[in-house]
């Protein structure tokens, strides 16, 4: 199993005071709640955690792109990636990812194709939308959002692989481009691609065998959902799903105690879903599908009893409580060594995922719990996962028997 950690690199300070005794942080949040020593601090330690993630035989580590939030200061993924290359010699770099429809595709695919030389070949390229507050910062229709995201693939896959090339689309257009430099992995880096639960981006991932990380932390029947529709659209495309089209995504972190693992990581965790998640965006599947983001048949996959969890309802997150926590801690990693290991490699078996997307440092985390999380995950945890294997993907199984 590959064994991945994935940092949003939040701004690394509570802003709940901001928040005044509501629900919400303030939208657009001013230049005053700004520290750059803050961000200096923020951005050295998560590269110094990134640097001991290589040193510690982990698989690789995730970045993503968002804007204009303390939720995450990762602009540019791609900036950081460069970076870490620098630092790690053996960490795959996953970036997870860069947005396709807010960018030009050509610069993009020039500075991935960079990323992967400066590496020495560890890119993995995560394709995304995005969050609708990314569309608002960039003044980009939601409802061009798939049309956008399509054309810019096919721009960036055919600048890596084609010779000369040239493209007259809706959005962009190009006229006998040569890329230099090119990547180092040929025919191209990986290319993942994230799925919240939308139909058309899974039928995309199907017809493209792109491995994908199904619902992203969500509820197990809706991911089980994702998983068979697409398995059904891999087949459809002459294809056949293994565990290794998936990555899981899962929040873990070893204590001496579940009761200490909560104690010490909880309150960063409610900090993540009740303040920062949320902040400038809305994740109602309904809304979305009102200013055009999502079509009407989005979750029409889904089967009746997981219809509530494909409705990402704000309240959902952004009500959570330490006593709601505590009971949904029961059945998560969070605790002793061997029941981490033991629910991690569960949860990956019942996926059918040979790849997981570790959560150690959700909201403003301190440092020195992140690295030393870091240390005894590896120490006690991370050589049980590489050395199993999941072969088989059950949900898949059952859909095509």
């Amino acid at each position: 199993m590959k064994v991945f950690v994935f940092d949003l690199l939040a701004y690394d300070a509570n802003l709940d005071h901001l928040k005044n005794g509501g629900l919400e942080l303030p939208y657009p949040l001013s230049k005053e709640h700004f520290d750059a020593g803050v961000a200096m601090r923020t951005y050295e330690e998560h590269l110094d955690a990134w640097e001991l993630l290589d040193k510690c035989g982990y698989d690789g580590v995730g970045f993503n792109e968002h804007h204009c939030s303390p939720y995450g200061l990762m602009n540019s993924p791609n900036l950081m990636a460069a970076s870490a290359a620098q630092r790690t010699k053996n960490l795959k770099l996953l970036i997870y990812g860069n947005l396709l429809p807010l960018h030009e595709p050509l610069r993009l695919a020039e500075e991935l194709a960079m990323i992967d030389c400066l590496s020495k070949g560890r890119l993995i390229s995560g394709f995304a939308r995005g969050i609708p507050r990314e569309y608002q910062v960039h003044n980009v229709k939601l409802a061009e959002s798939r049309a956008r995201f399509e054309e810019a693939y096919d721009i960036i896959t055919r600048a890596w692989t084609e010779d000369v090339f040239s493209y007259e689309g809706r959005f962009w257009s190009y006229h006998d481009v040569a890329m230099w430099p090119r990547p180092v992995q040929r025919p191209h880096p990986p290319i993942w691609v994230p799925v919240i639960g939308s139909k058309e981006s899974i039928e995309f991932a199907g017809r493209h065998n792109l491995p994908i990380t199904p619902g992203l932390g969500r509820a197990r029947g809706l991911r089980d959902d994702i998983i068979r529709y697409y398995a059904k659209c891999l087949a459809a495309a002459g294809h056949r799903i293994t565990p290794d089209h998936l990555s899981l995504g899962i929040t873990a972190y070893v204590a001496d105690s579940k009761a200490q693992a909560l104690k010490e990581y909880g309150p960063h965790i409610l900090y993540f879903n009740r303040t920062l998640f949320s902040h400038g965006n809305f994740t109602e599947t309904e809304r979305q599908r009102e200013e055009g983001y999502s079509t009407m048949a989005s979750t029409d996959y889904v089967r009746p009893e997981n219809l509530r969890a494909a409705a990402n309802l704000r309240s959902e997150f952004r009500n959570l409580t330490m006593r709601d926590l505590e009971e949904q801690a029961a059945q998560m990693p969070l605790g002793t060594a061997d029941e981490v290991a033991q629910r991690i490699i569960d949860a990956a078996e019942s996926a059918g995922a040979n790849q997981v997307q570790l959560a150690m440092n959700r909201g403003a985390l301190p440092h020195e719990l992140f690295m030393a999380q870091i240390e005894r995950f590896a120490r006690e945890v991370l050589p049980i996962l590489q050395a199993h294997e999941v072969k088989t993907v059950p949900a898949a199984e059952e859909e095509m028997a």
